[in-house]
């Protein structure tokens, strides 16, 4: 391994009252900060006022840190190394790096970075993987945070704290969909620290402190770069991004401001090359402190539930249902007999807001409505053709897994052809129906060229309705395309069905 060698520190030699210079350590650069040049003519000319403001301000600024050791000292002996021995099959395919659901072409930039990092094959064909990750106590008694994605399927877990002790450490519950574990070892007086109270502001200092490589207590300083980031790894993305430098190894480990709290643990970086560049992403404070205070009391996370599948309010759906701006979550399909459905939400309905606060986006609403107890009652503001209304339903709890069964390619006979769509239609079978009824009309054949190819439509699709109303052959999406244009409207919903669930999709009337 190549040796890092910091830059020569530059020294300004300064006469008299000339310069006041700040070195920021742990970014590999310096910061300096020039006061204006005086000669003492010129502070004696300014008037003794002048000159004793002038003394306050450089006292002021000479109070200020020169640089982070005081914090580092403070909070590194709380953060510890994570070290985990897996059992694979031999045969199975295991990747160094191990990536998130990420946005279309990105996926090998944005990687999850606390991964196995070697093996050797045993008997029964089998492989026992060693990995290693990062960690902080967050209790005297030994309960500590890390990453799922670190410790997930480990046969063994063991930590080194940062006075090169050794625990075997215990996995008390584990939560896939925010990437976030609680351990404990036994003991006691273990160095902690405490969850940030408040959220960090663009700009601020931030430090980054595990275990790198392997290489166990290293401190690495940045600022928050951006907040509330989504990088498709979840419906609860909500990340901090920061600049500090993280790379393999890092994953789990904390990230802290000025005051040493913690304000988010590190879980993902975006890397072309696997090492890092820049960016990082951090898990926030708060979603730890609600995720971890659950799998403490029950070694499990449950989260409220609505029952819907939701999509973002495009500019072609909303200018397609309506609507003044495109803002909130609209309700593709509720589930039957869940609590929306329950309460008269339909499919085609904008849920605006949650208990009085408005909702941005799908995304947003997944997060609050999963931030809350199940048995929860709320009141959804919702679009219902047009119409706003209230609508007062109690939580369920989110199921641990979600199922969706396939539907089988519907093989039928195209009757219709509608060139300027890119769709080739046919009637469906019997049974294809989101109700079993036989309605709807089946994608048999897309152009790739076309406008619907490009919205995303394929091949065994289904068309349930167009513009709100019921099909169930390709002259009834002819018709309601036709009286749409009457109508003046610049785009049409369709309400599509495939393998993966039910979704809108906001077609430009200007190509059909």
């Amino acid at each position: 391994m190549n040796g890092y060698l910091p830059p020569s520190r530059r020294v300004l030699s300064v006469r008299r009252l000339g310069l006041l210079a700040t070195t920021i350590a742990g970014l590999g650069a310096a910061a300096f900060f020039v006061a204006p040049s005086l000669t003492p003519n010129a502070a004696f000319l300014a008037g003794p006022a002048h000159a004793q403001n002038l003394s306050q301000e450089a006292q002021k600024l000479s109070q200020h840190p020169v640089g982070f050791a005081d914090i580092v000292a403070k909070v590194k002996p709380a953060v510890i190394s994570v070290r985990v021995k897996i059992d694979r099959p031999a045969t199975s395919s295991l990747s160094e790096d191990e990536t998130p659901a990420s946005p279309p072409g990105m996926e090998r930039f944005f990687r999850r970075f606390g991964m196995p990092n070697g093996g050797a094959e045993g008997n029964g064909g089998h492989q026992v993987v060693t990995g290693q990750g990062s960690g902080f106590f967050i209790t005297a008694d030994g309960y500590a945070v890390t990453n799922n994605h670190v410790v997930q399927n480990a046969e063994t877990v063991q930590v080194t704290a940062d006075d090169g002790k050794t625990y075997t450490a215990k996995v008390i519950g584990t939560d896939s969909r925010t990437d976030l574990a609680l351990i404990k070892v036994d003991g006691k007086d273990f160095p902690y620290v405490k969850l940030a109270d408040t959220t960090p502001r663009i700009g601020d200092w931030v430090l980054a402190v595990g275990n790198p490589f392997g290489l166990g207590g290293t401190v690495t300083a940045g600022i928050v770069s951006a907040r509330g980031r989504d990088i498709g790894a979840g419906p609860y993305d909500d990340f901090i991004q920061i600049d500090a430098p993280v790379n393999k190894g890092n994953s789990g480990g904390p990230s802290f401001d000025v005051d040493g709290n913690v304000i988010g643990v590190n879980t993902a970086i975006f890397s072309p090359s696997g090492g890092s560049v820049g960016i990082a992403f951090d898990i926030p404070a708060d979603t730890v402190r609600n995720v971890v205070a659950q799998l403490r009391e029950k070694g499990s996370v449950t989260r409220g539930w609505i029952g819907v599948q939701i999509q973002p309010v495009t500019a072609d759906i909303a200018d397609g249902l309506g609507l003044k701006k495109a803002a909130g979550a609209l309700v593709s399909e509720p589930q039957p007999n869940g609590p929306a459905a329950k309460a008269g939400i339909e499919s085609g309905d904008v849920i605006v807001s949650v208990d009085g606060n408005a909702v941005a986006d799908a995304r947003e609403l997944a997060r609050r409505i999963g931030t809350m107890a199940p048995g929860t009652s709320v009141k959804l503001g919702v679009m219902h053709k047009g119409q706003e209304m209230t609508v007062t339903l109690t939580l369920g709890t989110l199921p641990n897994e979600k199922t969706a069964s396939n539907q089988d390619t519907p093989h039928a006979t195209p009757d219709n052809d509608m060139p300027k769509l890119g769709l080739t239609l046919a009637p469906s079978n019997k049974g294809s129906g989101a109700d079993g009824s036989g309605n709807g009309v089946v994608v048999t054949a897309v152009d790739p060229n076309g406008v619907a190819a490009d919205h995303g439509f394929q091949v065994g699709d289904i068309i349930l309705d167009v513009g709100g109303k019921s099909v169930s052959n390709p002259a009834d999406v002819r018709k309601q395309l036709a009286d749409a244009r009457k109508e003046g409207k610049h785009a049409l919903l369709f309400r599509v069905k495939s393998g993966e669930g039910t979704r809108f999709v906001a077609l430009p009337l200007g190509n059909a």
